[in-house]
C-alpha cells in the first residue's frame, strides 16, 4: 500500500466574503490570532505525515509563497537583537524534509479543476485535500484521523459532519450507511441540494483523502453547477469503481469562509493562546 505523502491546498479563491480586506491579500492569509489559516492547514498535514505541500494558487497569492519562502533580512535583524526564540520559531515553521510546490490555476473552473492542476505532481499516488478555510481544532489532527483510516481501508476517505437540514444546500451532501463508530459506506453523493432533497445530512467538509483514480473522473466529467469542473461529481462517478468511505472526524470544524465562523475561531483560538488566554478572558469577562 502507498502511503500519503501529498496534499493538496486549492487557494485560488477570490475570498470576495472577506473585501476589502482580500483585495490584494488571499483570504488564506487571514490570521487566527497570530497565524494566518494556510498555516494551521499546513500544520495538520506534516503532523499526518505528508511532505510534499502542493499549493494550486492564483494571480493575488504570491504573499502564500513569501510566508513559507526563508526570509533573510528578517532572520538576520532578529539574531541581531537577539530574538532567538522567535527566530526559532520562523526556523521551525516548516521541518526541512517537507517541499513547497506551487502550481497556478490560470482560470478558476472550481474545486474540481484545482484538484485536476495537481495531476502532474501527484502521479498515481494517493493524497489528501485539505481547504484551509476549514480550520479544525482536533487531537489528533483531522487529517492524521483520516490518513489512519485510509491505511486501514486503503479507499477514499471524505470529512464529514453533521449539519442542520436547513444547511444542506451549503454543501455535498452524502447518502451512507453507518459501518462502525464514525465511518461510512458512501453510496451517493449530491451537491448542495435543497433540505427537501438531500439524502441526508451529512456534509462533506473540507478534509479529503482520494484514489488517484479520482483525476480520470475529473478529465472526464462535464462542467457542473456554475460551469465549473465540482469535485463532489467526480467523486459520485468515482462510486461506481471504488468504495469511498464518510469519516466524521472528532473535533471542532470553523467555518472561516465566512466572518461569523471566522470570529468564533479567533475567539477559541485566542481563549487557549499561551501569551494573551489569561488577558483575553479577564476582558470577555468584563465586557459581557
Amino acid at each position: 500500500m502507498k502511503r500519503i505523502t501529498k496534499a493538496v491546498f486549492p487557494v485560488a479563491g477570490l475570498g470576495t466574503r472577506f473585501l476589502p480586506a482580500t483585495k490584494a491579500s488571499p483570504k488564506e492569509m487571514l490570521p487566527i490570532v497570530d497565524k494566518p489559516l494556510i498555516q494551521y492547514a499546513v500544520e495538520e498535514a506534516v503532523a499526518a505525515g505528508i511532505t510534499e505541500l502542493i499549493f494550486i494558487t492564483g494571480r493575488t497569492k504570491r504573499s502564500i509563497e513569501d510566508h513559507f519562502d526563508k526570509a533573510y533580512e528578517m532572520e538576520c535583524e532578529l539574531e541581531a537583537r537577539g530574538k532567538t526564540k522567535m527566530l526559532k520559531m520562523l526556523n521551525e515553521m516548516l521541518p526541512k524534509k517537507v517541499t513547497c510546490i506551487y502550481i497556478r490555476q490560470v482560470e478558476a473552473f472550481g474545486l474540481g479543476h484545482a484538484v485536476l492542476c495537481a495531476q502532474p505532481v501527484i502521479g498515481d499516488n494517493p493524497f489528501a485535500v485539505i481547504l484551509a478555510d476549514d480550520l479544525i481544532d482536533a487531537q489528533p489532527p483531522a487529517v492524521k484521523q483520516m490518513v489512519d483510516m485510509y491505511h486501514y481501508y486503503n479507499c477514499s476517505i471524505l470529512g464529514a459532519e453533521e449539519v442542520r437540514r436547513e444547511e444542506t444546500s451549503q454543501y455535498g451532501i452524502v447518502d451512507a450507511t453507518l459501518l462502525k463508530d464514525n465511518v461510512y459506506e458512501v453510496s451517493a453523493i449530491v451537491e448542495k441540494p435543497k433540505p427537501e432533497d438531500a439524502p441526508s445530512t451529512l456534509a462533506v467538509v473540507g478534509r479529503y483523502i482520494l484514489s488517484p483514480r479520482i483525476f480520470h473522473h475529473l478529465e472526464n466529467i462535464s462542467p457542473g453547477a456554475g460551469g465549473e469542473i465540482q469535485l463532489t461529481d467526480a467523486i459520485a462517478s468515482l462510486l461506481r469503481q471504488e468504495q469511498v468511505l464518510a469519516h466524521t472526524f472528532s473535533g471542532t470544524r470553523y467555518d472561516c469562509g465566512n466572518k461569523f465562523g471566522y470570529l468564533k475561531a479567533t475567539v477559541e483560538y485566542a481563549l487557549k493562546h499561551p501569551e494573551v488566554s489569561e488577558e483575553f478572558k479577564t476582558y470577555l469577562t468584563q465586557r459581557f
